[in-house]
């Protein structure tokens, strides 16, 4: 071998035992069609989603038509409002229900929901958008705006139950329509708003079914309704800012229907408290519906 060669063959070795060194990104590709087979990197494992539950919407319970006594009235307005017959649903919406509800309406989801409609905190129990994660799916679901409980509503062809109906089906223990002068039925109220609020709520059916085949309107969870501070609104600025301040100053039972009502007084002044956009971990919602003509006739 001449020295030209010679020269030629080391400078050929030394390039590929530089090429040795480089990352495989910057290494030529092989020229032949066979590669050495390289061990594979184990796959990192992932946490599945849980499949999204079918629709099932609650049965609804028909609530007979009566009167409801609002805790304070307007100059000139009724004493005893009128509520025509309509139908309730039994519970209260749980996370597995409204976990349907966001997966069909992406704008509803967690990460996606616009602050004007919910304000931040919006379904943050959840694990994420479409996992509400293990043991809450049957309780109701909280942390949900009244704009988001309208939504789910009227997705299904339901409505929110405006104040008068909630107030008046709520008034029924388990044997009797019209309970809320009950002592003992009011003192159960009280008892259960002086307790702690769970970071989760038990799930429902989880307190007592009154006589209109209604579960848990008191005991577990407060519940947005349709015209939910309709309690401080007259409809004249200068009679909302009179009214407000009777409702929240020392002397709040003057002019009241009842004041020997306490539960009613703390369940409108934390209505009144409330914004639209709100979440809170106690606050969710059930649905109403009309009831047909017929219906109505039938029930009277």
């Amino acid at each position: 071998m001449t020295h030209a060669h010679h020269t030629v063959w080391l400078l050929v070795a030394a390039i590929v035992a530089g090429g040795c060194e480089r990352s495989d990104a910057t290494r030529p590709a092989p020229t032949t069609t066979r590669s050495r087979a390289r061990p594979q990197r184990p796959v990192e494992a992932t946490a599945a989603i849980p499949a999204v539950p079918t629709r099932v919407d609650t049965r609804l319970v028909t609530v007979r038509g009566g009167s409801y006594r609002p805790v304070f009235a307007g100059k000139g307005e009724a004493t005893e409002v009128p509520v025509a017959p309509f139908s309730l649903e039994e519970h209260a919406v749980t996370n597995a229900q409204f976990l349907v509800f966001v997966a069909a309406n992406p704008a509803w989801r967690r990460s996606s929901v616009k602050a004007l409609f919910a304000e931040d905190g919006y379904l943050r129990q959840w694990r994420g958008d479409l996992d509400h994660g293990p043991g809450i799916g049957v309780s109701p679901v909280t942390h949900v705006s009244w704009f988001a409980a309208r939504a789910y509503a009227q997705w299904i062809g339901r409505r929110l139950p405006t104040l008068a109906e909630w107030e008046y089906a709520a008034a029924a223990n388990e044997t009797e329509l019209q309970a809320r002068d009950e002592p003992a039925f009011v003192q159960r109220m009280l008892d259960w708003y002086g307790r702690p609020t769970p970071d989760v709520p038990a799930p429902v059916r989880s307190t007592f079914r009154n006589a209109h085949g209604a579960w848990d309107m008191h005991g577990l969870v407060w519940e947005w309704l349709e015209d939910f501070n309709s309690a401080l609104v007259t409809g004249e600025s200068r009679g909302d800012s009179g009214l407000e301040r009777k409702l929240f100053c020392g002397s709040g039972s003057v002019g009241a229907a009842d004041p020997s009502d306490y539960a009613a007084f703390m369940r409108f002044a934390f209505r009144g408290s409330l914004r639209a956009s709100y979440v809170v971990k106690n606050l969710g919602f059930r649905c109403a519906e009309d009831l047909p003509a017929t219906a109505v006739s039938e029930t009277r």
